[in-house]
Formats: C-alpha cells, structure tokens, sequence
C-alpha cells in the first residue's frame, strides 16, 4: 500500500479546512433556494453540499495530482467517474455532507467522508464529525482509531457478539424493496433496539466504537460506505453484502450488513432477512 498515515492526515486536513470555509458557516444559515430535492423530499442537496465538495476537489488535485476525485456531487454531474474506481491506482471518493437532511433540518449529525481506493480495494478511510470536530480515521492493516479535538487518541474495537435479542444496531429499511421492506421491520422486533439516525457517517461511529452490534444498510453509494467499511474491519468487525458477497467499493447496489465477526453477521442474516 503507497497511502501512508501521512498521506492519511494530509487528507483530514483538507476535509477539515473544507468544513471550516464551506460547511460550518453554512449550517443553520442556508438562504433561501440553498436547499434543494433531487430524487425527493428524502433526497436533498444544498449549497454546503455542494461547495463544500468543489474545495475538497480543488485541495486534493493539489495534494493528490494523480489520484481520480469521485464526489456525490461530482458523479451527479458525470455518473461515468464511478465506472473509473476500479482501474484507478489512486481514487478519493468523498461525500462532504453525509446526512445532507439533518444538515438542512437544523440537526447537528452529519458528517464528511473520504476513503481512499487503489485497484479498487479501499486502504483508508475518514469520517469527521465537524460539529465535534473530531475523527474515525483507519488504514487498511494499521487499525482504526479516534481522534479528539485535542489531538487524543484511541483505538476502536468493536461490540463482542451476544444473543440477538441483546443487539442493538441501526438500519436503513425504508430503502428496501417490497416484499423485503415488510419482511425486514417485522424481524427487526427480534433485537433489543434498532435505530436509524439518516446518517451513515455517524452509524459507522457507532458500529466502530462498539455502541451498536450491527448496521444493515441498503443502497451502496461508495462515499456512503466505503470509508465506514474500512474504519470498521480495522477495528475488528466483519461486513459483506446481503447475499455474501465481500463488500468493495466497485459494487454500487443491493445492500450490506456490519457485524462484530461472520458469525453474527450469518445470524442476521437469516434471522432478520429471512
């Protein structure tokens, strides 16, 4: 692997000075038309999202010259960069707000997120909370970390396995297709608790730090998931699609699920998909 932790630093900074010019001041003080639908009234885009992404792009071809730069935004404009992620030998993808509805609502839980491909596989990943100002940052063999505001750090591991009726996790069902929308929420009365916050980036904290035991998502956008997959196999967890599939950041449909180990993501599978 050529990304280095310095590599990896040089890159939070720029999602932070991003945060700090474009994000921030935006927040709770979008003027009128900042905010905008593009699939629905789930599915917003505003002006933070938006600039906040051209200034990481503009930073990274500065930083990164060779490395292809695959934003939400970006890939909105030209859906063609998402074809490019597998024979890149360096891609940035990033979402400068993930949970661009809480943002627009007025809710401090959103996030900005950039993982790092080469060939494909992601070897790094990002996850700022700019409101905190603090970080989940990980490389691919090097472990997965929190980072606080000033400056401490410590390692994360995730939750230790437990019977299905003691889990907690989160859980994107709304997105799924019918029959398995319906057959999904009624399993999901078999967990302790299951919660949906609107925001992968503060999910895959969760997962991460071990507050919650699983993640079951649907849809696979790589800016959603890549950079939260990694921080969380780096901490000890275990992720693959619904149907078993290894997660990489190439595969653009279906849905995933985050687990402590394999044995409890077999588990929910069958008990919460079946």
């Amino acid at each position: 692997m050529s990304f280095s932790r310095a590599d990896l630093d040089r890159l939070a900074a720029i999602l932070a000075e991003a945060a700090e010019t474009e994000i921030m001041p935006r927040f709770r003080r979008l003027e009128d038309g900042g905010i905008r639908e593009k699939t629905g009234a789930l599915d917003l885009v505003t002006d933070a999202d938006e600039q906040g992404e051209w200034r990481i792009r503009d930073l990274c071809a500065k930083a990164f010259p060779h490395a292809l730069f695959v934003g939400e935004e970006s890939v909105a404009r030209d859906a063609t960069l998402l074809g490019r992620i597998k024979d890149a030998d360096l891609a940035i993808i990033v979402d400068p707000i993930d949970g661009t509805s809480n943002f627009a609502w007025g809710l401090p839980l959103f996030g900005v997120m950039a993982a790092v491909v080469e060939k494909g596989e992601t070897v790094g990943g990002l996850i700022l909370d700019p409101v905190g100002r603090d970080w989940h940052k990980g490389l691919r063999g090097q472990g997965a970390w929190a980072e606080s505001v000033n400056g401490k750090s410590r390692d994360l591991r995730v939750a230790k396995p437990t019977a299905l009726a003691e889990m907690t996790g989160v859980s994107s069902w709304y997105l799924m297709p019918e029959p398995q929308r319906t057959r999904t929420v009624a399993n999901l009365a078999k967990t302790k608790a299951c919660f949906n916050y609107r925001c992968a980036a503060y999910e895959y904290r969760l997962i991460a730090e071990g507050l919650v035991h699983f993640a079951l998502h649907y849809t696979l956008m790589p800016w959603d998931h890549a950079a939260g997959v990694l921080i969380h196999a780096e901490a000890g967890g275990f992720s693959a699609l619904l149907d078993g599939t290894p997660y990489a950041p190439t595969l653009h449909k279906g849905g995933i699920i985050s687990a402590p180990d394999r044995a409890t993501y077999d588990l929910i599978r069958r008990e919460l998909l079946g």
